[in-house]
């Protein structure tokens, strides 16, 4: 078995998990990138990786529900870098972001746990924290700003 579980979408856009031998919905997909299992979809007659077309299909699912991430304007914003020579740069800015987000996220909750168990003053410790973290916020703008001023390498 590989490490990498593959679900084939055929011409009727039914997916089908060759792991389990069944059809599942995109809701399913959903449940294995919070379970972090690592997976492919390959359209059945091509072969070809349509693994983004369906996570966007996901991402589109769960923006109509109660209380989406992504802004009208945010969505307008992006939908006019693509073709820009920044978008690259925006891409990778966005994704590490999200990665230091999520980091950040995690450090702070345990900190949270720790601190709030024995702290006389909880708000007092919660401004301490926060303000612990502006330099990394300011150093992840001054390197998407670093990427900014760095001439593209000319495309062949």
């Amino acid at each position: 078995m590989t490490d990498v579980r593959i679900i084939k979408k055929y011409p009727n856009r039914r997916l089908y998990d060759t792991e389990i031998s069944r059809y599942i919905t995109l809701e399913e997909v959903r449940q294995l990138v919070l379970q972090n299992i690592r997976f492919r979809v390959e359209d059945k007659r091509s072969h070809e990786d349509i693994t983004r077309s369906i996570l966007l299909q996901v991402i589109a699912e769960q923006e109509q529900g109660g209380d989406p991430i992504f802004t009208t304007d945010l969505l307008i914003f992006i939908l006019r870098v693509y073709g820009d020579p920044m978008q690259g740069s925006i891409s990778r800015y966005l994704e590490l972001s999200i990665r230091l987000f999520l980091d950040q996220q995690s450090n702070f909750t345990e900190q949270l746990r720790g601190m709030l168990g024995q702290a006389q003053q909880p708000l007092q410790m919660l401004k301490e924290l926060a303000d612990r973290q502006v330099p990394i916020w300011r150093s992840v703008r001054k390197e998407f700003l670093k990427n900014l001023s760095r001439p593209k390498p000319p495309q062949s």
